[in-house]
């Protein structure tokens, strides 16, 4: 067994650990914390893929951005972990049919056969020079465009929605009109008053 292999069966162990620790940790922080371990890991994996590109995204996006706001909102939350259990307790048979439905269809789904590629055969290298965010940019902005376009439309519904859901108007919420302020004149607010001064 080469090096590479042994990292790689090392990199899925840690994976598959961490996202088993996600679904069945009671604490909603120490899932958010495995979720992490599982990225950091996975971004290995692209690694030894030769996808720096990906691989680096990964860690940005998701650990440096995504998953800290998951913490934030999970530590602001006050989650009732009773309930949590309790609900765990209930729905585990379901849980469990359902994750070997998805393993089945990955098994169906997943494979060399399937993309095209000959079980046997090794990627062909590539020199030293080579950029895969070149060649991810150049699939991405000539074959896939549409459906890239398409997605960034959906993204930008998805913010409109969130923003239109989070701004409604409570009764109780004083605001304040910035037009009325400015148009507001100094003898509106100010009375001069013209007093005799008091001698001791």
């Amino acid at each position: 067994m080469t090096l590479e292999k042994l990292i790689f069966y090392v990199l899925a162990a840690v994976v598959i650990m961490a996202a088993t620790m996600v679904v069945t940790r009671r604490n909603p922080v120490h899932s958010a914390l495995f979720l992490i371990l599982a990225f950091f890991a996975s971004s290995g994996i692209w690694l030894l893929a030769e996808a720096e590109f990906l691989a680096i995204v990964l860690v940005l996006v998701y650990v440096g951005a995504v998953m800290v706001l998951f913490l934030f909102v999970l530590m602001m939350l006050d989650i009732d972990l009773a309930v949590l259990r309790a609900g765990f307790i209930k729905l585990l048979p379901l849980g469990i049919i359902m994750a070997i439905a998805m393993a089945a269809e990955l098994i169906l789904v997943v494979g060399p056969e399937n993309f095209g590629i000959d079980k046997y055969a090794a990627p062909a290298r590539h020199a030293a020079d080579y950029s895969n965010t070149e060649e991810i940019g150049s699939v991405l902005y000539t074959v896939y465009m549409y459906p890239f376009e398409i997605a960034a439309v959906i993204l930008l519904v998805a913010i409109i929605a969130a923003i239109g859901l989070t701004m409604r108007k409570r009764s109780d919420t004083k605001y304040l009109d910035p037009a009325t302020q400015v148009v507001v004149k100094r003898k509106d607010r100010v009375r001069m008053v013209s007093m005799d001064a008091e001698r001791g």
